[in-house]
């Protein structure tokens, strides 16, 4: 039904300083913040050389584009302490110590800096994105999982983020594992330190890494915060057992070197087998410098190969993340996090760079193949190596805990699982997430089942290049969508580096292992179908990057599509329905969505009055109400609104501004005016003004002010309902019939007209449809009477009528009736 030429059917009161006021009385929600280090005051020289002494705080609400920022009390660390220290620490774990060895033997010096430099290729490209989003305003605390759901929405930041979570998981096995095989290589059968402490086997070494486990876990329930705090000491006391290996490289005397008894592959119990450290010499590094690939004695004798090495490689350097974790702890994480990050990567790579020449140089290939702790009979003091393993390892260890619990907590809190992780949000005792934590470390107790250290490195490495890649993705595709707000001041970035280092995560993982690789992608294609149809945030105002990337697609193809170059063969209805009230109108809307055929569809509606009379549009506050309806109705339509002093103007300007370049209305439809009382299809519904779930819908005109709220089940079983009752009062007719006639100059020439062929090809289209096409098409043949002087024209028409029928490929029958 067209809306009156006075007044309108849907006028709302507009209030602006009551919903001012009470978006100003909302409170605020903050993100989570881990304040797993504070005030630490060690080594402020060095940090004060990284410049940390400058602060700069942030809003509450995790991203930051204009305003004006105060100081925080809570963000105390700085970039040596707060990014440096972590991610150093991250970077060597288990690799500097336990496997540098396992990678040179096998894989040669050449191949092992060629795997170091497209290892740090990708790590350098992937910290440019991360760079890039921390500074671009993604500064509190969440870190990597923050920036990516922020960026990517709830659906990808979501499945990102559940992989990221694993990726933890099994990186603290990994390391609790290591941490275990430098335990039982010095105290173990054949010890270094001491021999027969400690007894060894595959359940021996279950229990001892179940043991450092518990120790892991009554650390992060009891004292997380003060374990963070010496993260500095640790990473000193590293760098300290690191010097003197290197010291140890060059003043040692060659030696023979004990192959450990653990080595089933070549040693056996009659005759004990040795290695040889020959110190500095041109032909070990000779021998040592092409790739030469063995068996891995810690996995029952597997065959090695270049993939096997580069996971296990790839794996003790998946640490770049640390200090954007920290990210609600800095005191300014758009300068911490950059120069932190890109300082720990240049230094680890420096030193593993070192350490393999060193350790080409001066061991046998038989000895690094088949001894992994070959540095700690070296070393001009053993007990150093030792230090060193135990330290680098639990404490990444110990580290990867606490931040897969912590990004538990943050997907419990986002609401990404609903009630499967309300359990989390509940068991949170003085901030600590209790629940979080017993989870994480029963996921880690499960994933050290495995026992192989290699093993558990290529799974590791596949999930952490999982989370690179969405990181990469993420940035290229804020540069693809060219989103205004994205402006990072870091300037090293381009789309060119989220574009390689995207490609090199991808390329890599299927190289590491091509079915951990495909079957982590298919794991986050399953979790972003799941999340985006079930998970209670994919409604999150987060901003999802899907919505800038579609923005920029169809500004693309819109300017592509040229109405000059339009044909009768490719036409199509493009409708411009006049809607006046929407909840008289639902047959209406229904049925003109079937006559559309895939294309535009438009639900205009006239406002009266003069836009003088407002203190602001009308219509901003109604369109939202529109577009409920649109989706409650599940039409494939768009709303256009316009405020008017009077409907006939209102249409007027609707006709011509509505549509976009070529997309615009090519038919206007309204409704049939009638003596019939308009007819209120949702009437019936339940009124519940204290459903906070519901939608606002335009009443009538005697309650054109007044709106309701209704709850959404209730809504949409209406709405079903009413479309129902409107097809099955048609259930009992058969046919479809066409009129082709001009109402306003019948004429025996009309169903020959354009105006006719436009009506038989509305009738196609709407017999195309599942619910129309079992109805006969009927064309009914007018003859006009009026003068009967002149022969009648209908047979000849009637003849002509078929053959047109039968041209167009309509099937049809042809009806006779008189004027």
């Amino acid at each position: 039904m067209l809306a009156p030429e006075i007044g309108s059917t849907n006028q709302d009161v507009i209030t602006t300083e009551q919903e001012t006021s009470s978006i100003a009385d909302r409170p605020k929600t903050t993100n989570e913040r881990a304040p797993l280090i504070s005030k630490i005051h060690i080594f402020k020289s060095i940090s004060t050389f990284f410049g940390t002494n400058r602060s700069q705080d942030l809003t509450h609400d995790g991203y930051i584009e204009f305003g004006v920022n105060t100081v925080s009390s809570g963000r105390t660390l700085g970039t040596f302490a707060g990014v440096f220290s972590p991610v150093a620490l991250s970077m060597f774990s288990a690799l500097l110590f336990l496997r540098v060895g396992f990678i040179v033997g096998n894989a040669g010096l050449l191949v092992t800096l060629l795997q170091f430099i497209i290892a740090y290729s990708i790590l350098l490209f992937t910290v440019a994105s991360v760079c890039a989003v921390s500074t671009n305003g993604a500064v509190e605390g969440g870190g990597a999982y923050f920036m990516i759901s922020r960026t990517l929405g709830p659906e990808f930041g979501g499945s990102i983020g559940t992989l990221f979570f694993l990726a933890n998981i099994v990186s603290s096995a990994l390391y609790i594992t290591g941490c275990t095989e430098g335990l039982v290589e010095n105290f173990g059968p054949s010890g270094y330190l001491v021999k027969g402490a400690l007894p060894d086997g595959q359940w021996w070494r279950f229990l001892y890494c179940s043991l450092l486990n518990f120790l892991s876990l009554l650390v992060c329930l009891i004292g997380a915060t003060m374990f963070a705090k010496t993260s500095v000491v640790i990473l000193a006391s590293v760098c300290i057992c690191l010097l003197s290996a290197i010291i140890s490289f060059s003043i040692e005397d060659p030696k023979e070197i004990p192959i450990p008894d653990a080595n089933k592959v070549v040693q056996n119990e009659t005759y004990h087998v040795f290695g040889n450290y020959t110190g500095f010499t041109v032909h070990t590094l000779q021998n040592n410098l092409y790739p030469k690939y063995g068996k891995d004695y810690t996995s029952n004798g597997d065959f090695v190969t270049f993939a096997t090495v580069f996971g296990v490689l790839f794996s003790g350097v998946t640490g770049i993340m640390a200090g954007a974790n920290m990210s609600g702890e800095l005191r300014n994480p758009a300068r911490n996090i950059p120069r932190g990050t890109l300082s720990a990567v240049g230094f680890t790579f420096i030193c593993y760079l070192l350490l393999s020449f060193l350790t080409a140089s001066t061991c046998t290939r038989f000895l690094l193949q088949n001894n992994f702790l070959f540095m700690m009979p070296i070393n001009v003091w053993p007990p150093f190596i030792t230090i060193g393993i135990i330290t680098a390892t639990f404490s990444a260890s110990l580290s990867n805990l606490i931040g897969s619990s912590r990004i538990l907590e943050a997907l419990a809190k986002d609401n990404v699982f609903g009630f499967l992780l309300d359990f989390v949000v509940c068991g949170t005792w003085k901030g600590n997430p209790i629940a979080a934590v017993f989870s994480s470390w029963l996921l880690v107790q499960m994933m050290m089942l495995i026992g192989s250290l290699n093993t558990i490195a290529q799974i590791n490495s596949v999930l952490f290049l999982l989370s690179y890649l969405a990181t990469n993705l993420a940035c290229l595709g804020l540069e693809i969508a060219s989103a205004p707000n994205f402006r990072p001041s870091f300037k090293y970035f381009t789309w060119h580096t989220a574009f390689i280092g995207l490609l090199g995560t991808l390329v890599m993982m299927f190289v590491i292992n091509i079915i951990y690789a495909s079957f982590s992608i298919v794991l986050c294609l399953l979790l972003v179908v799941l999340l985006h149809l079930f998970s209670p945030s994919k409604t999150a105002n987060w901003g999802s990057i899907s919505q800038a990337l579609i923005f920029h697609q169809v500004r693309k193809y819109l300017l592509l599509l040229d109405s000059r170059k339009d044909h009768v063969k490719f036409w199509r209805p493009q409708i411009l329905l006049m809607v006046g009230n929407p909840r008289s109108c639902c047959p209406l809307i229904q049925f003109v969505n079937d006559l559309k055929k895939s294309g535009l569809y438009i639900l205009g509606h006239v406002k009266v009055g003069n836009m003088s009379d407002f203190v602001i549009d009308p219509t901003l506050d109604e369109y939202t109400h529109w577009l409920t309806l649109i989706d409650h109705l599940k039409v494939k339509a768009f709303v256009e609104l316009t405020v008017s002093q009077s409907v006939r103007e209102g249409l007027q300007h609707m006709i011509r501004m509505s549509g976009l370049g070529a997309m615009k209305p090519n038919t206007i439809v309204l409704g049939f005016f009638d003596d019939e009382v308009p007819v209120d299809f949702f009437q019936k519904l339940v009124v519940n003004d204290e459903s906070q779930a519901g939608v606002r819908l335009i009443i009538n005109d005697e309650l054109q002010a007044e709106v309701r709220s209704v709850a959404n089940n209730e809504l949409q079983a209406e709405v079903r309902s009413q479309t129902m009752n409107y097809r099955l009062r048609s259930s009992s007719i058969e046919y479809i019939d066409v009129w082709p006639i001009n109402l306003f100059q019948p004429d025996d020439n009309d169903p020959f007209d354009t105006t006719s062929l436009f009506m038989l090809q509305l009738a196609c289209i709407l017999k195309m449809l599942p619910g129309w096409k079992d109805l006969q098409l009927r064309v009914f043949l007018c003859e006009s009477d009026m003068d009967n002087s002149v022969p009648s024209q209908t047979p000849a028409n009637r003849l002509r009528l078929q053959n047109l029928l039968q041209q167009l490929r309509i099937s049809a029958s042809i009806q006779q009736a008189s004027a």
